[in-house]
């Protein structure tokens, strides 16, 4: 493991050193190589690895791999903007991608909570740079305020509970925190104590009414900031559930009632908020938050089934989020603009971008026999077997998304082109790349979905 950390390293070299005619090039080249030969190691390791830094699961696994790959690809999704700009900006904007992938993987990989919570917290500082300087509007510092105020209140209570875990244990290693839930003392308020020491967690990924943040960092964050936030930021915070739900006494659902309510009615409220945007980046940051209610709902069932079926929901949206995004940025690259109903005519001037289109909402909508699908149904199955009321509730989701998959359709593809647009440069041979290697990953997984399921 420390080789792989060592290759990822190796990327900060090659941005300083780099001619800047070259830079591009080979810093994609280079984390192509090094993504392929970290996904290789992964595989090779069976998801079962451990020592005294790190250690990988199935659990940690998956979301390592979506890391080590999704960084080639925002370098591919950044290059026509940012290479516009002075070449020392270019390779700071680089090494802040680099650094901020880093913290990402290492968070996922540690074998130490402790060390988790310092990754998890250092992610929030090039993410934060990355928005504020990058940018695309005037309000970008109110989204970076926004981010940071909601990061670090929601980090307190996890940090006061870990350094009072390690007094009372001895321990944060999660190979030997796995038994100890049947040593933890019994509490008068445990559905507060899940709340409070998950909170960071809440935050992160986000749940609804703790979400506020979300849209303003992906509306002003750059193509790059956008795609690591949905692909494996927002991860970090379903994970993190996952990783401590052994440290906690069993029943907690029931304790936890009012955050199982509000993930089940965020799950529908967000939807229905999808269908009143008009900015697409909007849209999809909502869509984003409808999704990563349900790996809540999941997480504190805490059945086998809502454990898989969180691990494929996971996956598959960090893939299907981020080629959203591209797909947005693509059509901002052109027209300047995000507003939907002047994007309108697209499948006139571009038909090949229409099918990307049409593909890729078809995996968000969850269609059979995509990943997506089966995270979904592992997820109601689960939400069925302990409510059926709640089952029909978070059903009736099934028809928003339909709904607002065919808003996006229609608002951006059907009707003519604008009159106002004169001139669409047709979509490169490098966007149809940055497309399809969003889908390969989530049609290899329709042929071995083992791979991601714990």
């Amino acid at each position: 493991m420390l080789v792989i950390i060592s290759a990822w390293f190796s990327l900060f070299v090659t941005t300083v050193l780099a001619p800047s005619k070259h830079l591009w090039a080979l810093v994609t080249t280079q984390g192509f190589f090094i993504a392929f030969f970290s996904v290789h190691w992964f595989l090779l390791q069976d998801f079962n690895f451990s020592n005294s830094l790190f250690y990988i699961d199935k659990f940690s696994a998956p979301l390592a791999i979506l890391t080590c790959w999704l960084f080639p690809l925002t370098m591919l999704a950044s290059q026509s903007k940012i290479r516009l700009e002075p070449v020392n900006r270019q390779r700071t904007y680089i090494a802040n991608s680099t650094f901020l992938q880093l913290m990402t993987l290492l968070a996922f990989t540690t074998s130490d909570l402790m060390l988790f919570f310092i990754f998890f917290e250092a992610s929030l500082l090039p993410t934060m740079i990355m928005i504020t300087r990058w940018g695309a509007q005037e309000q970008r510092l109110e989204a970076g305020t926004y981010l940071a105020f909601y990061t670090m209140v929601g980090a307190v209570p996890l940090l006061i509970w870990f350094t009072e875990f390690y007094s009372t244990h001895g321990s944060v290693f999660p190979t030997l925190t796995n038994t100890l839930h049947i040593t933890q003392a019994t509490m008068n308020y445990p559905g507060l104590f899940w709340v409070a020491y998950n909170l960071a967690f809440l935050v992160k990924l986000p749940m609804y009414c703790l979400h506020l943040w979300l849209p303003k960092a992906h509306v002003e964050a750059p193509i790059a900031g956008s795609m690591i936030l949905a692909g494996t930021l927002l991860k970090l915070g379903g994970y993190g559930i996952l990783r401590t739900s052994p440290l906690i006494q069993e029943n907690t659902i029931n304790q936890a009632l009012p955050i199982m309510l509000i993930a089940i009615f965020g799950v529908l409220t967000t939807a229905l908020l999808c269908l009143r945007q008009t900015d697409l980046k909007s849209l999809i940051a909502m869509s984003s938050v409808s999704h990563m209610n349900l790996v809540i709902a999941a997480a504190l069932i805490s059945s086998p089934w809502s454990y898989a079926g969180a691990m494929a929901m996971m996956i598959a949206h960090g893939l299907t989020s981020s080629a959203l995004f591209c797909l947005a940025n693509s059509f901002y690259e052109r027209t300047n603009s995000r507003t939907m109903i002047l994007l309108r005519g697209a499948l006139i001037a571009f038909p090949l971008a229409g099918a990307w289109w049409l593909t890729i909402i078809l995996y968000n909508m969850a269609l059979p026999p995509t990943i997506n699908f089966a995270g979904e149904m592992l997820i109601m199955a689960s939400l069925y077997g302990w409510s059926p009321l709640a089952f029909l509730i978070v059903a009736l989701n099934l028809i928003f998304t339909t709904a607002y998959t065919l808003y996006v359709l229609w608002t951006t593809q059907r009707s003519s082109l604008p009159k106002h647009i004169k001139t669409l440069y047709p979509y490169q041979t490098r966007e149809h790349l940055l497309l399809f290697l969003h889908i390969l990953p989530g049609f290899l997984l329709i042929l071995k979905p083992e791979l991601i399921f714990p």
